[in-house]
């Protein structure tokens, strides 16, 4: 198994070292960053790291993906995008949200990698991400971006191990997604939505709780967390504070899904209803 997993790392190590000169999607979640890590240890000053900033995205993982790069010795351009909340398409929140918003978002990188004369701009996505609906795929299959973690065929298991050998401070971070994917499709999406989410997934994180969904229905929060952090819901302390500051935030009921954290679980009606 170790064998595999280190001929894999030498195969994506010689895939970047022939593309010479490369810009990467930058979140600083768990794969980007390890991508960002091979990149720059393979091509050294010929790698650029491009984070987005806008309220799609909670606020510390900018701070975070900033420090990140700077430990890397990455240049690192944060750019403010906010194209995408002015396309009502999107703001409507279809069933191909995210084909929408990639495309806007990586149009936006493309720009910005022209004007460094680089053609290569690669995304984290690994062979893991084509377990669930995922239609941001054929965005990046359109613009032409690369992701060299599908192409070796990485598992989010293997990029977290390697992750770990490499020192990098993500190995073990909860995974990330766009605020906009707590939103269930059809109900519109507008900033202020986007930042009572925000808040109130923070307020959460505050409390110990690491990886957690607050998904918005309205006035309906449904709060996903790991099995494990039930017992902290189940304490009247913080039960209480819990349900006080969600009603602050404009909550009228608060629930917690008795099935726990899941990746794409705004996906499972779509599922249910191409099974009808």
């Amino acid at each position: 198994m170790k064998e595999v997993l280190n001929r894999k790392l030498e195969d994506l190590k010689e895939l970047i070292r022939s593309m010479k000169k490369v810009v990467v999607a930058f979140s600083g979640g768990v794969d980007s960053t390890f991508l960002l890590k091979v990149a720059k240890d393979v091509l050294g000053e010929d790698v650029i790291a491009i984070t987005l900033v806008s309220p799609l995205y909670p606020q510390r993982e900018i701070k975070e993906a900033e420090e990140i790069a700077k430990s890397l010795g990455v240049k690192h351009i944060i750019e403010i995008e906010e194209n995408i909340l002015k396309n009502h398409k999107f703001l409507e929140n279809p069933p191909e949200r995210c084909y929408l918003c990639k495309r806007e978002e990586f149009g936006k990188i493309i720009e910005l990698a022209k004007k460094y004369g680089i053609s290569y701009i690669l995304d984290g996505s690994n062979i893991d991400d084509l377990g669930d609906y995922r239609p941001g795929r054929r965005a990046l299959k359109e613009l032409g971006i690369r992701s060299p973690l599908l192409e070796i065929g990485f598992t989010k298991k293997e990029i977290r191990e390697l992750s770990k050998e490499l020192g990098l401070p993500t190995h073990d971070k909860p995974s990330l997604a766009c605020l906009a994917s707590r939103f269930p499709y059809g109900e519109r999406i507008d900033i202020e939505a986007l930042k009572r989410v925000d808040e109130a997934e923070e307020f959460l994180r505050n409390l110990g709780i690491r990886q957690v969904r607050v998904r918005n229905y309205n006035n309906i929060a449904r709060i996903e967390v790991e099995k494990e952090d039930f017992n902290i819901f189940f304490d009247n302390e913080n039960r209480e504070k819990i349900v006080k500051k969600f009603k602050e935030l404009g909550y009228i009921y608060v629930t917690l899904d008795l099935e726990g954290y899941r990746t794409g679980s705004m996906n499972e009606i779509l599922r249910r209803i191409g099974n009808e």
